[in-house]
């Protein structure tokens, strides 16, 4: 059967979207800010964001798939394993319509702790993805710690559940008032403080861009690599998670082939071979947990020009004030 409410989405001829709560109706208005959006993008928009559980839940086959809803999970089950087809225009895969741009945990930091408004666009060099690439942040200050749909869908999942941040509006409010029980207002403080504690379990920040939620960012999920969706699609090689622009590179004087960085790297990017640590950087995506773990100190992030440009949003704005 259908998650309940659906019927909301139902509007009502005279009284528009009346039946909705007031931040669903800030949500679908927020649309005339994307020119071009089509409707049923904002609509895909609403019910994820409206059911994230049930939403998340069948996408990763956690939860069993209602039957009449098994045509549209197979529709997008086939898109989910498509990749990006830049030789043919207008034809988008997946991954660029969802995916997420890893960042290291101070730029991830400065992004929840902005103190003024943002509107920047065509982010290509940044989040390399045809669509969904944006950043408009009004009132950064509105952050929601919500319960990981990816960790809550599975049966023995990491812990704790609410590390993901929802930032800004209409984003914040609409999650918050439709998952009462499952979110939480926080401060900017407190959202620094999940984001180092997440970084301490060797888990890695990603911000979070979706056609569907106004083609731009909307959250920083902190990701752990067996509960998390979108690194399991990466793994088996849907293209829906970008570098943040570094990579990895260790100090050979340093390092002691102790294996801890080994074990951390949430992406299987680092090896031994014959006592001497290896690092695959076409894999490694510059998350830099490794580096924090390594008890030598023998590991650095290093900016790699064949990446794309990181996401610092402080130098973005103060970039956009010079111009």
């Amino acid at each position: 059967m259908l998650p309940l409410g659906v019927n909301e989405v139902i509007m009502d001829s005279r009284r528009g979207f009346s039946l909705l709560h007031p931040s669903a109706r800030a949500f679908f208005r927020e649309r005339k800010t994307a020119p071009g959006t089509p409707f049923l993008d904002v609509l895909h928009g609403y019910v994820y964001g409206r059911w994230p559980y049930f939403y998340i839940g069948t996408a990763t086959g956690a939860r069993p798939i209602p039957l009449l809803l098994r045509p549209i999970v197979r529709a997008g089950a086939w898109m989910l394993r498509r990749k990006a087809r830049p030789d043919e225009p207008g034809r988008n895969g997946f991954a660029d319509r969802y995916h997420g741009k890893v960042m290291p945990l101070d730029a991830a930091e400065r992004l929840v702790t902005l103190d003024v408004g943002l509107d920047l666009r065509g982010l290509e060099q940044i989040v390399p993805y045809p669509i969904a690439r944006d950043i408009v942040l009004r009132h950064p200050d509105h952050i929601v710690a919500l319960e990981c749909p990816c960790r809550a869908e599975r049966e023995n999942p990491c812990l704790p559940l609410d590390v993901c941040l929802i930032v800004g509006e209409p984003f914040a409010s609409f999650i918050a008032d439709h998952n009462p029980r499952r979110s939480r207002w926080i401060t900017q403080s407190e959202a620094v403080e999940i984001l180092r504690a997440e970084h301490e379990r060797g888990h890695v920040h990603h911000a979070f861009f979706k056609d569907a939620m106004l083609g731009r960012f909307y959250a920083i999920c902190n990701c752990c690599s067996c509960c998390c969706g979108a690194m399991q699609a990466f793994r088996h090689g849907v293209p829906m998670l970008a570098s943040s622009g570094y990579v990895a590179r260790s100090d050979a004087r340093r390092c002691v082939a102790c294996g801890v960085c080994v074990n951390a790297c949430p992406f299987g990017a680092l090896s031994f071979d014959g006592g001497v640590l290896r690092i695959d950087e076409a894999v490694c995506m510059g998350c830099g947990v490794c580096v924090s773990k390594c008890p030598r100190g023998a590991l650095l992030l290093v900016r790699d020009p064949s990446k794309p440009e990181p996401l610092e949003v402080r130098e973005l704005v103060a970039v956009g004030r010079s111009n």
